[in-house]
């Protein structure tokens, strides 16, 4: 194999498939990825056998065609670091070689054929999507999702489409984040009907995809995996499997003490009083009183803070405790100029909304 590559597209593809190559496995094979130089293309797989990524790398002069497996943290730095504009990249006997203007690096690979299929995107989309729409709804769902848990099914993102509509919802069992958006037309039949759990580092790493604002995603469902394409980028994946909690359940419906916060005033009103919390005194109470909402934190060994907020409520006083950075993650996703804050009582859920789409319920904390 002999490919001329410029230096810069083939630094941005291999900075998206080192993100999901293990640096740690008892398969070495997997720490690699495999460039697949053809007559008129080259590609390049990654995978983790969970996820598998497959870039077209269009600036590319195919002098040679063959193929190598190369550790994927050694080739990225290697590219990475290099001055050139251009970068001659030579494989052969598992031997890679990468030639610049100024250096020669030879690294040792893997056998080729032992590298395992990584799927390609085949005609049809059940969903289509553009690009820019479903990171957002990334954006405000992924940080929600469950980090560690045997509960496998809140480690991913339950998908529902109805109509062209795709609901997207990420919980950890102390809150829940729901966000809506737009598909650019019906789905299947297939995907209308069935719910799916998406790994959470699979959305991580749509969420990574750059392009224009036209750019769509399309989508496949093939058995229990989930195909994406979008650009030169085949992004593949297995589906979560379990039953994702009855979400509706838990979404409060009647609660009658409701106030409209500017997003920017309330992130920075959280921040503050957040800020002499400590770790054994990590809430922060709200206090609502007639058209005033005290934002305070404390902690017995560092201090009090407390921030004002003018809003308009006429209800009954309430005080109620959350984390902080539950409330920062999902004040930060927020795309309006300002949200509903809606609360039952001291001890059950509350809901933030903002604009038709984003929905946040977060659980109290007793600050007694």
């Amino acid at each position: 194999m002999k490919v001329q590559f410029n230096r810069e597209a083939l630094s941005q593809a291999l900075a998206l498939l080192t993100t999901i190559v293990p640096e740690r496995t008892p398969k070495p094979i997997l720490r690699c990825v495999k460039i697949d130089a053809g007559k008129d293309s080259v590609r390049i797989y990654g995978t983790d056998l969970e996820v598998g990524v497959n870039c077209l790398i269009a600036a590319a002069d195919v002098k040679q065609e063959g193929q190598v497996v190369v550790p994927a943290g050694r080739l990225a730095a290697v590219v990475r670091e290099s001055a050139d504009e251009t970068l001659l990249i030579e494989a052969s006997e598992g031997k890679c070689e990468v030639k610049g203007a100024d250096s020669h690096f030879s690294i040792y690979g893997q056998e080729a054929s032992q590298y395992p299929t990584v799927p390609t995107f085949e005609d049809g989309a059940d969903i289509e999507l553009l690009l820019n729409t479903l990171r957002t709804g990334i954006l405000q769902c992924l940080f929600a999702t469950a980090k560690e848990s045997t509960r496998y099914a809140i480690n991913g993102i339950l998908w529902e489409m109805k109509g062209k509509k795709l609901t997207l919802v990420a919980t950890d069992g102390r809150r829940l984040a729901r966000c809506r958006v737009n598909l650019t037309a019906n789905p299947s039949e297939k995907a209308s009907a069935t719910k799916i759990i998406v790994p959470a580092k699979t959305m991580s790493l749509l969420e990574k995809l750059t392009g224009s604002e036209k750019d769509k995603v399309m989508v496949r469902l093939v058995d229990n995996q989930i195909m994406f394409a979008c650009g030169d980028v085949v992004i593949s994946s297995n589906l979560v499997d379990g039953n994702f909690p009855k979400y509706e359940d838990i979404i409060p419906s009647d609660y009658q003490k409701k106030l409209t916060l500017p997003t920017a005033v309330a992130l920075s009103a959280v921040k503050r009083a957040a800020l002499l919390t400590s770790e054994e005194s990590r809430g922060i109470k709200l206090a609502i009183s007639k058209n005033k909402l005290v934002f305070s934190g404390r902690a017995p060994e560092t201090g009090d803070a407390e921030v004002d907020v003018v809003v308009e409520y006429a209800g009954e006083p309430i005080e109620i405790g959350f984390n902080p950075q539950f409330l920062t993650d999902a004040i930060r996703v927020i795309q309006e100029p300002q949200f509903e804050l809606e609360l039952g009582q001291p001890d059950t859920p509350g809901v933030i909304k903002a604009g038709a789409n984003f929905l946040y319920v977060v659980m109290p904390i007793n600050l007694s």
